[in-house]
């Protein structure tokens, strides 16, 4: 079975519309995500023959083990395409939240996409042409106000996708990341009200629309892709204009007044 993605995240948002693109193609989907009754509504929508799915929690070295060798078991050991997509997002000045909540940030969005990444490394070793996609951010292009644990965590996120794409090249493993703006998803949406961010830049993405450049990046790979049209304008801005600039336009855009 040469077409098959590995998502984690795949219960709601972005992971689960991937899902269905990609089932959609004809691929064989593993779905991975901690809520197993979201799991199941997906199997029962795609279709067994499609899917297989596994409740994960990608802070726990066991339990990603588990849900990669159970998918192996459908894919002769084989795995085309990691989609690393499982994120959390907590919003709010720095000092009021609290060291758990960025503890909590930075085990899911850095820790668990390494858990992730060690564990699927064997299967996608294995497989000809195989690739890599990490969910970053807009927010890794510059530390970004308000988002300060989750901005650092999707920088850290960028730099290990440069670092695997290297690493990993001997392998035939192709490693790329995705950096969407704001999604209109139920993790932004919860988060909403606190940050004047929100309101200057808007949401304007689609979790669809997210799912359409995980599939452009299948068929052209990039090391980094941003996603909407107004920060593939931005990116080259922010990687050569004078970090004062950079600075000026994220502290107006933060500005509540």
């Amino acid at each position: 079975m040469n077409d098959c993605i590995f998502i984690t995240g795949a219960g709601a948002g972005i992971g689960r519309a991937t899902a269905r693109l990609f089932a959609g193609k004809g691929w064989f989907v593993g779905a991975a995500d901690r809520n197993s009754e979201a799991l199941d509504a997906l199997r029962d929508e795609l279709g067994t023959n499609r899917c297989s799915t596994h409740v994960a929690d990608v802070t726990d070295v066991s339990s990603v083990t588990q849900a990669l060798e159970q998918f192996a078991g459908y894919t002769e050991g084989r795995l085309r395409l990691l989609h690393n997509n499982a994120g959390i997002l907590s919003v709010g000045p720095f000092a009021e939240m609290s060291p758990a909540e960025h503890r909590r940030v930075v085990e899911v969005n850095v820790i668990g996409l390494m858990n992730v990444l060690h564990g699927a490394f064997p299967y996608l070793k294995a497989t000809p042409g195989a690739q890599v996609i990490n969910m970053s951010s807009a927010s890794a292009s510059y530390g970004i106000p308000d988002f300060a644990s989750y901005s650092a965590s999707k920088h850290a996120v960028r730099a290990l996708t440069e670092a695997l794409d290297i690493e990993w090249e001997q392998y035939d493993i192709q490693v790329g990341d995705l950096m969407p703006p704001f999604v209109n998803t139920g993790m932004v949406q919860s988060n909403e009200g606190q940050s004047a961010l929100f309101d200057s830049m808007g949401i304007n993405l689609t979790p669809e629309t997210v799912a359409a450049s995980v599939w452009q990046q299948v068929r052209k790979p990039r090391l980094h892709r941003p996603v909407s049209m107004q920060f593939r304008a931005l990116w080259p801005i922010t990687r050569t204009a004078p970090t004062s600039v950079t600075r000026a336009v994220m502290k107006r855009l933060w500005r509540k007044d």
